[in-house]
């Protein structure tokens, strides 16, 4: 009988784990690049002073922060696609949940960063006669995105810990490839499930831990500008 340390000299298990981590990002990183320009949108739409555009904001933040992701996942894969009778695969489920998720989460971040800004300074702009467009495209966005970019990041680190939920709606990822090899060598190596599952939290570590540090860097230095 084989043991679990001798799987991990199989140069195919690596492969495997990796291709699954692959999916892994792309399914990260696709739903930031959408929350970030559905964010940025958003953020802008949350700082109008409408009472309309206001509550319904605060009812779909609230209602993304408050639904766990699981439920959105098998509502956009098994709800949506039967009550709409139309086929979503998991892999869209799940850059749709994700984006709609990293939009909220992105836009209150935005509209902190916006908010966070003196009044004065807008004052300042308008005393030299800058527009609305100049005052935001040069004075509020440069300063926001530095209060901004450390929060955006530690959101993404966030995501790509949370796409460990799409294994369950049949998305290939680094979880279910892990858990697929598993199920391959559980009567050779019995111990299989400890070293298989040491090497994930390993690849999360490695993907997540330079960005966290990296963050955390970079709020430091700009609090010190």
């Amino acid at each position: 009988m084989a043991s679990g340390a001798e799987l991990l000299t199989n140069v195919n298990t690596w492969i495997r784990l990796l291709k699954g981590l692959g999916v892994t990002l792309l399914v990260s990183f696709l739903s930031v690049a959408l929350s970030i320009v559905f964010g940025l949108l958003f953020g802008w739409i949350m700082t109008k002073r409408s009472k309309v555009v206001k509550v319904l904001s605060k009812i779909y933040l609230e209602f993304m922060r408050l639904m766990p992701q699981l439920v959105l996942l098998f509502i956009v894969y098994f709800g949506l696609a039967r009550a709409l009778n139309i086929h979503i695969s998991g892999f869209h489920a799940a850059i749709i949940v994700f984006t709609l998720w990293g939009t909220a989460e992105m836009g209150d971040l935005v509209r902190g960063a916006i908010s966070s800004i003196p009044k004065h300074q807008y004052e300042a702009a308008a005393s030299i006669g800058l527009t609305r467009f100049d005052t935001m495209r040069y004075i509020i966005l440069p300063q926001a995105l530095r209060r901004l970019i450390p929060q955006a990041m530690n959101l993404v680190t966030r995501m790509i810990k949370t796409t460990s939920l799409i294994a369950l709606i049949g998305v290939i990822e680094v979880i279910k490839t892990g858990q697929q090899i598993i199920e391959a060598t559980r009567l050779d190596i019995p111990t299989a499930a400890l070293w298989i599952y040491l090497v994930i939290f390993m690849l999360y570590f490695l993907v997540c831990y330079p960005l966290s540090k990296l963050a955390g860097h970079l709020e430091n230095k700009w609090k010190e500008a």
